[in-house]
């Protein structure tokens, strides 16, 4: 059995996936997954679930909760275990519960180590191989990290993490392709990326590197002044430093003294 967390919450078993109807007992699933392999105390859920307002009977309800997820999950897993085999992968202790998950049961912890291969491979400069793995790890993604399941502070944590954790590989994916020339082929995809990400400086910086690289310099001058009152307006900051370093440079050189594409990589 594999669980999705990149998108709506899902159950997979035998390639069909399917979602938890009851919202608290996917809230429940969603906090032991998050915590996979790691104790979940009763208060911590009852904190996921109702926030500091929980019912009275807050504690037995809880259980119901995992006693329905148990269930649930035994009755997909069914397939592939014996007959009389009756114990699922939710592990009761003295300090509460434990969700039992492998490398390859959730699909950020695959989403995980493909941006750690990724990122090695772009720092040794094997970018093709780098663009690849970075791919094939955005692809894990099915929507918002839960999809709107972030009340708790554990989900909410994790899932804004996922997502900051997606930016990077973006970042690192768009940089591959960079190095490896394809600066034109990604010049809609930057200006929707600075579009969906306003404050995000970095997708600036690569959006006017592909410009300049495409013989654009005046729009590369104009994403500037456009990031300038983005960040004036909403921060009352200018950009940073490499932003304001690479106009300066997109300023000062012309035809005959081009700028590497790499010198101001992010």
């Amino acid at each position: 059995m594999k669980y999705q967390v990149l998108g709506p919450l899902r159950v997979i078993d035998r390639g069909a996936a399917w979602p938890i109807s009851a919202p608290k007992m996917e809230s429940v699933l969603a906090t032991l997954l998050v915590r996979g392999n790691q104790v979940v105390s009763v208060p911590q859920l009852t904190l996921e679930i109702w926030g500091e307002n929980p019912p009275r009977r807050a504690t037995p309800a809880i259980h119901v909760y995992i006693s329905q997820l148990r269930k649930l999950l035994a009755g997909a897993d069914a397939g592939d275990r014996p007959a009389r085999q009756t114990v699922g992968p939710i592990v009761t202790s003295a300090a509460g519960y434990l969700l039992q998950v492998g490398p390859d049961d959730l699909d950020c912890l695959v989403f995980q180590r493909l941006v750690q291969r990724g990122r090695r491979e772009l720092v040794e400069r094997r970018c093709a191989e780098a663009v690849a793995t970075l791919s094939a790890a955005l692809e894990l993604w099915h929507g918002p990290a839960l999809g709107q399941l972030c009340n708790g502070p554990i989900v909410t944590g994790f899932a804004g993490w996922l997502e900051e954790l997606r930016l990077e590989c973006i970042e690192m994916q768009i940089e591959a392709e960079l190095v490896l020339g394809r600066h034109r082929e990604l010049v809609g995809r930057l200006y929707r990326l600075t579009s969906e990400h306003p404050l995000h400086e970095v997708f600036y910086a690569q959006l006017m590197r592909a410009l300049f690289a495409s013989e654009r310099r005046a729009d590369a001058l104009r994403v500037y002044g456009h990031a300038w009152d983005v960040l004036r307006r909403e921060l009352g900051l200018e950009p940073g430093l490499r932003l304001r370093e690479l106009q300066r440079a997109v300023l000062a050189t012309d035809d005959r003294n081009r700028v590497p594409l790499a010198a101001y990589a992010v």
